[in-house]
């Protein structure tokens, strides 16, 4: 269950957990993290720098919190979870690997949903992990 710690994304981690629950299953848990840069953007716009220290204190504390969410939630229902932080450039990618590195059967995700000129713009990880495996995935919405 890939997360990027918003509304959607527990929606998704709710409903893996609920399926790994009834299944038996087990739980992963995933971050992925931004790769470091120096420049600090804000949209487009570079508003800052920021230090290697810094991005990874960062991204600890965005794991501790995302992932934590999911171990705490998996906890109650009784479900084994692992929380797992990569780092990438690309989201889809790295989950893509994550899912086969941990030899998963199933992939639980948020879609945004953006349509039209935006997502074509902007992409959905969520499409780049339905078009390149060839695992189940479940989309939350």
């Amino acid at each position: 269950i890939p997360t990027d710690g918003s509304k959607l994304s527990d929606r998704a981690v709710a409903h893996g957990i609920a399926l790994a629950k009834a299944t038996g299953a087990r739980v992963t848990g995933l971050f992925v993290a931004p790769a470091p840069t120096p420049v600090v953007f804000e949209g487009l716009v570079p508003v800052g720098y920021m230090q290697p220290e810094e991005h990874a204190a960062l991204t600890a504390r965005a794991a501790a919190r995302y992932l934590g969410a999911i171990q705490t939630a998996a906890q109650q229902a009784g479900v084994p979870c692992e929380g797992e932080t990569v780092t990438g450039e690309f989201p889809a990618d790295a989950i893509l690997e994550a899912a086969k590195r941990r030899k998963c059967d199933l992939i639980v995700m948020a879609s945004h949903g953006r349509r039209g000129l935006a997502g074509v713009l902007l992409g959905s990880e969520t499409q780049k992990v339905l078009t390149h495996t060839r695992l189940p995935v479940l989309v939350c919405r």
